[in-house]
């Protein structure tokens, strides 16, 4: 039996985070009617219709309903909480940026919206969000209390901890590690979430788990490399990782990096001792096949660092995004959440930092706030074939 579930996006049109993620449910895992995740798309709220909307056309073609707000959606225009699973997708669509230049997407109001209908009905269902929590830490703690305090299955994040990894890397929990370095790139706030869920499904998994993190630097222009020289974070890891990307501009990485504003190196100090970067390399590599999503690391006691790409598969269908669905499905299912929110509400306050440090030329920000702790789990990542490449 197909679960109905609500969907509450910002947009609806060709490969926003709605279409990569809820048309899948729609149409199949690769959009060939052949496996469908467990669940039935019942309803809809968009907050945005753009010029090339979606949403539309597929209610007509699948039957479900596009409600004018998120209380209509839940409730299927009754009283009642009338769904089994809420997805809130709050990316893509034309929203401000404040001042540290981040996009002000709606989410904690997604959120808001559905508990309010939650209590009013006295009644709960698994929720997931897509992407990091918001753009503010005391929005995404407040998400994640109230649905603490409510005790519904909660879950958020990036796809990328779930897509195909090349070589495939797991790496044994309770490992020691010395170091590790991210491989990321640009748009920066939006994709260097993407490189820290990446770091973060890594190293969450070192000897003792995840405790939370110290401080957080954002570091641009000679800077980077000042810190690079000094030892700050690991050339050895950073080369490891650049054997994995797919395709970059000829030359050193440091001249076009420098002058990039979009280039960055985000250094994280956890609690426990560990040290980590992000390496936002604008300006030196390319998407390329897959995306340039990449890891390196060292484990104690090894002569050779172990490194992955974090392969994504682009453009339609997108198959890195049925795992992410997979998961979510298994929640709705079990209600149970394939892995935890924890490390999402903490990339999400390593990402705030990183954005306050940018925005204030290399600041060191402290982070007490986020002392998080957690313990890893075992989801599966991708392993199959690729799916070919199709056209809808």
């Amino acid at each position: 039996m197909r679960k109905p579930i609500a969907a509450i996006v910002t947009e609806y049109r060709r490969w926003s985070h709605a279409d990569v993620i809820v048309s899948k449910i729609l149409e199949g895992y690769c959009h060939d009617g052949k496996e469908f995740p467990n669940l039935q798309l019942v309803s809809l709220y968009c907050d945005q219709f753009p010029e090339k909307d979606m949403s539309r056309d597929l209610a007509k073609k699948h039957g479900f309903t596009i409600y004018d707000t998120i209380e209509k959606a839940l409730t299927l225009g009754g009283n009642e909480l009338a769904v089994e699973g809420v997805l809130c997708i709050g990316e893509h669509g034309r929203y401000p940026k404040n001042e540290r230049g981040q996009i002000m997407y709606p989410r904690r109001k997604f959120f808001e919206q559905t508990i309010k209908v939650f209590d009013r009905s006295k009644k709960v269902v698994p929720v997931f969000s897509d992407k990091h929590l918001s753009a503010s830490w005391d929005d995404a703690k407040w998400m994640y209390d109230q649905a603490k305090k409510r005790m519904f299955p909660f879950m958020a994040g990036s796809s990328v901890p779930v897509t195909w990894r090349r070589p495939e890397l797991t790496l044994p929990q309770g490992c020691e590690l010395s170091g590790a370095v991210q491989i990321g790139y640009g748009p920066f706030e939006g994709y260097t979430f993407h490189a820290l869920e990446a770091l973060q499904c890594m190293v969450e998994r070192r000897k003792g788990a995840e405790t939370g993190v110290k401080a957080v630097t954002c570091l641009q222009g000679e800077a980077m490399w000042q810190a690079l020289d000094r030892g700050d974070w690991s050339k050895e890891l950073l080369e490891a990782a650049l054997t994995r990307v797919p395709a970059h501009a000829k030359g050193d990485y440091r001249e076009p990096m420098s002058r990039e504003k979009e280039a960055g190196v985000v250094l994280i100090e956890y609690r426990d001792g560990f040290k980590a970067a992000v390496a936002v390399m604008n300006g030196w590599v390319h998407e390329g096949d897959g995306g340039a999503f990449c890891f390196a690391c060292k484990v104690k006691g090894e002569n050779q660092p172990r490194s992955t790409h974090f392969y994504l598969q682009q453009p339609d269908p997108f198959g890195h995004f049925a795992y992410l669905l997979r998961a979510i499905d298994k929640m709705i299912q079990t209600w149970h959440a394939s892995y935890p929110v924890e490390r999402t509400l903490l990339t999400t306050g390593i990402l705030e930092a990183v954005m306050i440090s940018k925005s204030e030329r290399n600041r060191r920000v402290e982070t007490p706030h986020l002392d998080i702790a957690y313990q890893p789990v075992d989801w599966p990542f991708a392993t199959d074939d690729v799916p070919k490449t199709i056209k809808r």
